[in-house]
């Protein structure tokens, strides 16, 4: 790009080739001095994944030195070019390439961390998202390749919403490595098809076909067609034979890739895993250490000396030496062309800065509804009166479902669909790129691990919500996991949650998946029980910021409650209904915490027991309160016995209740009323086995502390 007069000209990138063509005689020595590097880095503590490193060399010089728009040193570059390394098990191949480009993290000594027992070690056996130079934690094969489809849908909507004439301030593209094994994944292949229908041109896939998986070659499981997969899935289909040492060839089809006018870019690159090596094109290349004698005769044919260890001499180090000072150059030509664009475009300016630094405005809260219907009403209906009119007004939230708009009430008025902006449907819904509706289509697995890409652009700067059944999230949750680990933003609204949602059967009751989502590390499982505690749920994960959350919600209607609190679920738990003299405590939960307080009434008057009751919306939140907060809301350091009510599993409940009336079996294909009756979800049953409860632990049969499932 660049500025002239002020005014940003976009032009075409002049072609590497001249430069590749000058510097082709440092070619051979470079390539071998990385894999050796490679080769030396496994060997040292015989361990870790040389082999794909090894063959993908060629391809790494031509993205880094010739291709790539990104700076070393300053690695958060706004409108730099993602890169994602699908198949995380070769990390080597980009650890490498950070040190040697000039990422000031990355110096020898760390990259030589790799499988050593350093604490500190930034180079794990997967590369992960907190290092410098590394945009997405790319672990389970599959996850980056849909990672990499948000990243390019993110410059894609913001590109459309912010760029104006002569001023490009996004226009960067997304570039993904991927192995024989992401095209076997089911999630990669979801998201290569919806990259396909999207037409996402800014992105391209470098597949680095040694045709070797773990077991052997690839034609033990799979003998298809690739390429004619890919064209038939809406991309462009470029071949490379000699991916092991045509650098002119493959920075050809990058370039060719990145020119590209109206599809994603798959370039099929031949190479040899474990390339030289006593082992190359077999399995054993691919994730053992070649052996202290391969190595050294793998020197010894390159013509090094196999003494020396970690080798990258003055050639190889020239060779990559301009490229911070390059990278400089973009950021400050970026720097200007914002500065200039927010002179010509004040509040537009002020806009994209705000949300390149993951700013909501401060007043976002106004937009919710301090009043609901007093009518009963599906939480399911709730999440949509709270949520629809902050997507209505914010550009920070892209909102799709998995094929279910009519039941996850996420629609807001006037909305557009993130579509390409040629795309004609059958059902007239039609959109373009500047949309924030996203229709994933049946596909949840990919619709979360998308968005993980969507949220991991840049800190905040989109807040991707999802939705679908609750008890389709199981087939989501590997990319819920990664959402979680990465400490991205991303709100999964989850509804149909529960036995209540009826005929549907077994197939569709959740009885155990809100034990799974409890229990992973930095996910925020929430349960509202009616529209004030929604409102309160989607307070809560619009203000954690480094934290995914999922607010699970109901199909079936719900008494609208008196004494709910919005800020009750921010504490994760709080007393509903107090009363000092209480001999038990009620927990209730989402769409049966209006059970609880009709037990706690029957209690009273049929049995003459007093209860107190306490929502329980989210176990995490609680668990982050004082102590103090935590006894008093219980308060079972008092002799009170807690009972929780939840027609789950009652798995993890054993830290805050005595008992619990859980469901330890799958569910029932019954309308929700008969389905509650089934599983004694009636308040009549309910309260006898609380009475029931009661009395044994008078009468000492049962013991406090001792979980009991009622």
């Amino acid at each position: 790009m660049t500025v002239t007069n002020g005014v940003h000209v976009h032009k075409s990138v002049p072609s590497a080739l001249p430069l590749v063509q000058k510097l082709s005689k440092d070619h051979d020595l470079v390539l071998k001095t990385f894999r050796l590097l490679i080769a030396d880095l496994c060997q040292q503590f015989s361990g870790g994944h040389p082999g794909g490193a090894v063959g993908m060399a060629a391809i790494g010089v031509s993205l880094w030195k010739y291709v790539m728009r990104y700076a070393p040193h300053t690695p958060d570059f706004f409108n730099r070019d993602r890169f994602v390394l699908s198949n995380g098990h070769t990390c080597l191949f980009q650890y490498s390439f950070l040190h040697l480009t000039g990422y000031k993290a990355m110096t020898l000594e760390q990259l030589k961390s790799y499988h050593s027992d350093r604490v500190d070690a930034l180079c794990p056996g997967h590369p992960e998202i907190e290092h410098e130079g590394i945009e997405v934690t790319t672990g389970p094969l599959g996850q980056g390749i849909a990672n990499a489809v948000g990243l390019a849908m993110a410059t894609k909507n913001l590109a459309a919403t912010y760029n104006r004439p002569g001023y490009d301030v996004v226009d960067n593209h997304t570039w993904c490595m991927i192995g024989d094994a992401c095209l076997q994944e089911g999630v990669g292949l979801e998201a290569i098809s919806l990259a396909g229908h999207f037409r996402l041109n800014n992105l391209t896939v470098m597949y680095d076909n040694n045709q070797i998986t773990c077991d052997g070659s690839v034609d033990l499981t799979n003998t298809e067609d690739v390429n004619a997969k890919m064209r038939a899935c809406g991309w462009n289909v470029i071949d490379v034979e000699d991916g092991c040492f045509d650098i002119e060839g493959i920075v050809s089809a990058l370039e060719q890739a990145r020119a590209s006018k109206d599809k994603p870019t798959f370039i099929n690159v031949r190479t040899v895993i474990g390339l030289d090596s006593s082992v190359a094109g077999t399995a054993v290349a691919h994730g053992a250490a070649y052996g202290t004698s391969s190595v050294a005769d793998i020197k010894t044919l390159y013509g090094f000396d196999p003494e020396d260890h970690f080798v990258i001499g003055d050639t190889a180090r020239e060779f990559f030496k301009g490229l911070p000072a390059r990278g400089q150059n973009y950021v400050q030509e970026w720097d200007q062309l914002v500065k200039n664009y927010t002179t010509e475009y004040p509040e537009l300016g002020a806009e994209f800065q705000a949300r390149v630094r993951g700013e909501l405005p401060a007043d976002w809260q106004k937009y919710i509804p301090t009043n609901f219907p007093e009518k009963p009403t599906a939480s399911r209906a709730s999440s949509g009166l709270v949520f629809n009119p902050i997507a209505k007004e914010l550009k920070t939230f892209m909102v799709g479902t998995a094929d279910l708009s009519p039941s996850v009430n996420m629609i807001w008025p006037g909305k557009v669909d993130f579509q390409h902006p040629d795309l004609r449907t059958n059902c007239k819904i039609d959109g373009n790129y500047s949309g924030r509706y996203i229709h994933w289509g049946v596909r949840e697995h990919a619709m979360a691990a998308v968005s993980n890409g969507l949220a991991a652009y840049a800190p905040n700067t989109i807040i991707p919500v999802t939705s679908s059944f609750f008890m389709f999230y199981l087939y989501a949750a590997p990319a819920v996991r990664m959402g979680a680990l990465q400490h991205l933003q991303i709100i999964h609204v989850a509804t149909h949650d529960s036995i209540g949602m009826g005929e549907d059967g077994p197939t569709h009751q959740p009885i155990e998946l809100a034990a799974l989502y409890r229990a992973m590390p930095n996910l925020l499982y929430i349960r509202p029980g009616d529209s004030e505690e929604t409102a309160g749920a989607w307070i809560a994960a619009i203000n954690a910021k480094k934290t995914p959350s999922i607010i699970s919600t109901s199909r079936q209607v719900l008494p609208q409650l008196t004494n709910t609190r919005r800020d009750g679920v921010a504490l994760g738990a709080y007393v509903l209904s107090e009363n000092e003299s209480a001999s038990v405590t009620l927990i209730g939960v989402g769409a049966e915490l209006s059970f609880a307080l009709e037990v706690a009434e029957k209690l009273k008057t049929e049995k003459g027991v007093t209860a107190r009751v306490v929502s329980f919306p989210c176990q995490r939140l609680f668990e982050q309160q004082t102590l103090q907060y935590k006894r008093d809301t219980l308060r079972r350091h008092q002799g009170i016995s807690a009972v929780v009510i939840e027609p789950y599993a009652p798995n993890g409940w054993e830290r805050y209740a005595d008992a619990g009336i859980s469901v330890k079996r799958f569910g029932h294909s019954l309308p929700g009323k008969a389905a509650y009756k089934f599983f004694g979800y009636d308040i009549e049953t309910l309260t006898a086995k609380v009475a029931d409860y009661l009395d044994q632990i008078k009468g000492g049969e049962l013991l406090r502390g001792e979980f009991v499932e009622l």
